[in-house]
């Protein structure tokens, strides 16, 4: 067994693919390469795969996420090609439809792990949605939650990265902050995130990982979060709910269901609160500067 080798654990009968992170003597710390989920396993239990195999799970998990991708996409190309159509009380003339810019919604994307990061970094950058993204140790958020804020002015802020029920403890409270790895730092950005702009639809917060505190996360003033069952979520969950943030025109809000059938871990993993998207037309069209001819006027 080495690091970087891909393995499934025999005990939970494969159903997650892992990489191998950390290894000592007859433990591994190993990573879900779909899954927000950090695990050590005895190295007895786990079983090495080829590189190109995948769980039966994992591989369901990969063709929804991709499904997810495909279904923004079209909405984005989507709105590009109708463009003002469906808010003609913006002009006066039908001829100035086509004479217009867009500006969706920036994301501020802090995540405890810095190779999920650079996923979601790819998926807004598909999506052309501005974002800004920072590796963060969950405990360390807030703190620079805090900082941030001022200086980026999101209009969404993701934060997440790994969590879990805590299996060291003989017995656990699901109600306790307690009883979580990392909610109770989750719950403590966001908090900080409300503190700065207390409006739901002035920012959206999309927060959690894998079984985290739901209703603690909720309660603190995230528009979004995980997770209502205690399951795992799959690694773009949040990106793909901030995203849809992004692209939904201020005047709607987002369509929840919607969102809960496109995230690969749907309502047990997910939920929220209506909240009114971020994606703003602007008028009239912006000129290619290179190809204006203008006279200085300036003294």
């Amino acid at each position: 067994m080495n690091i970087g080798d891909l393995v499934v654990r025999r005990s939970y009968g494969g159903d997650v693919t892992f990489r191998v992170e950390q290894l000592t003597r007859n433990q591994a710390v190993i990573k879900g390469t779909e899954f927000r989920l950090l695990a050590d396993a005895p190295l007895s239990d786990l079983v090495r795969v080829p590189p190109a195999a995948t769980s039966e799970r994992g591989e369901r998990a990969r063709i929804k996420a991709a499904e997810s991708l495909t279904e923004l996409s079209r909405n984005r190309q989507e709105r590009s090609r109708l463009g003002m159509s469906g808010t003609a009380d913006l002009w006066d003339q039908p001829a100035n439809a086509g004479s217009y810019f867009e500006l969706p919604g920036k994301v501020l994307h802090l995540d405890g792990d810095p190779g999920y990061l650079g996923k979601s970094l790819s998926m807004y950058q598909q999506l052309r949605i501005p974002a800004e993204g920072h590796h963060v140790r969950e405990p360390e958020m807030a703190s620079v939650l805090y900082r941030l804020l001022p200086k980026v002015r999101p209009n969404i802020v993701v934060v997440t990265g790994h969590d879990g029920v805590l299996k060291s403890l003989t017995s656990y409270d699901l109600n306790s902050l307690h009883s979580y790895k990392n909610s109770q730092n989750f719950a403590a950005a966001i908090s900080v995130a409300r503190d700065y702009e207390r409006s739901y639809d002035a920012l959206t917060v999309v927060a959690g990982a894998c079984q985290s505190h739901f209703e603690a996360l909720i309660g603190a003033g995230a528009n979004f979060a995980s997770s209502p069952a205690r399951v795992l979520i799959h690694a773009l969950d949040p990106v793909y709910i901030a995203a849809k943030a992004a692209l939904t025109s201020i005047r709607e809000t987002v369509d929840l269901n919607d969102v809960l059938h496109h995230t690969i871990s749907g309502s047990q993993g997910v939920g929220g609160v209506e909240t009114r998207g971020s994606f703003r037309i602007g008028m009239p069209g912006l000129h290619d500067l290179s190809t204006l001819k203008v006279t200085p006027s300036a003294i």
